[in-house]
């Protein structure tokens, strides 16, 4: 009897496995994308533990994404003890076998009274909205300071107090929008989803990539550009919701 060899590394029965889940990052939120759909891959099991990740080059290659971002992802994933690389000539990026019991308590008791779509949606249209409004009533002399010293807090903000300075931002972002109603609502959402993100680690690839998104949606606000101001914001929201999504979906 013939004995049938493994397919190899790539081949098509690796390809259908992981397509409904691989597929082109956007630019604005590359990381973020690739570490979600990696980890959906990795949740959902179509790479089981003790299975090798395809190679980086085909990884890349179908999101699209440099070899440079593909490795920090794959960092995080050995971090979070997702992962392990191998070396040697049949080495490469393994998925690690999990009792996840323990690890997800926490997850579960957080999300159980949470519908996770509803409220990212619901983030984003008043994110987005809020931005639009800024830039489109313009700012007071006062409330561009005070954006733009919210803005210098997140950058200047140690890692352990990066999270409180994001929310306090975003806040700002709403309360200078003029409409009370869209603050209280903001700050509802807001808090249950840093509920959801106190689930999840700091990642500083992404915390740079927010701090680039933000100072451009301030620099629409100031130019009196709403248009420019949605689009930043609502591609910022996308990357949250990415991560959120690929920890806890």
């Amino acid at each position: 009897m013939t004995r049938k060899s493994a397919p190899a590394e790539g081949a098509d029965t690796s390809r259908d496995r992981l397509a409904p889940v691989l597929r082109p990052v956007r630019a604005g939120s590359g990381f973020e994308e690739a570490l979600e759909q990696i980890l959906q891959v990795i949740r959902l099991g179509l790479v089981p533990g003790g299975e090798r990740l395809p190679a980086e080059r085909e990884l890349a290659d179908r999101m699209g994404i440099s070899r440079v971002t593909l490795r920090e992802v794959l960092k995080v994933l050995q971090e979070q003890g997702l992962v392990e690389g191998r070396r040697g000539r049949y080495g490469g990026t393994f998925v690690l076998h999990r009792d996840r019991a323990a690890d997800e308590e926490e997850l579960r008791r957080r999300t159980a009274a949470v519908d996770l779509e509803d409220l990212l949606r619901f983030r984003e249209v008043l994110e987005v909205g809020a931005a639009g409004l800024c830039a489109a009533h313009g700012l007071t002399d006062e409330g561009a300071e005070r954006l733009r010293t919210a803005l210098r807090a997140t950058g200047d903000a140690p890692l352990d107090d990066y999270r409180r300075q994001d929310t306090l931002f975003h806040l700002a972002v709403a309360e200078l929008s003029g409409s009370p109603s869209l603050t209280a609502q903001y700050a509802a959402a807001r808090a249950k989803v840093n509920d959801l993100l106190d689930c999840i680690p700091l990642l500083v690839r992404n915390l740079e990539h927010s701090q680039t998104q933000h100072t451009a949606v301030v620099e629409a606000i100031l130019e009196g550009n709403p248009d420019g101001a949605r689009e930043v914001m609502r591609e910022h929201c996308a990357g949250t919701a990415a991560l959120l999504r690929g920890f806890l979906a």
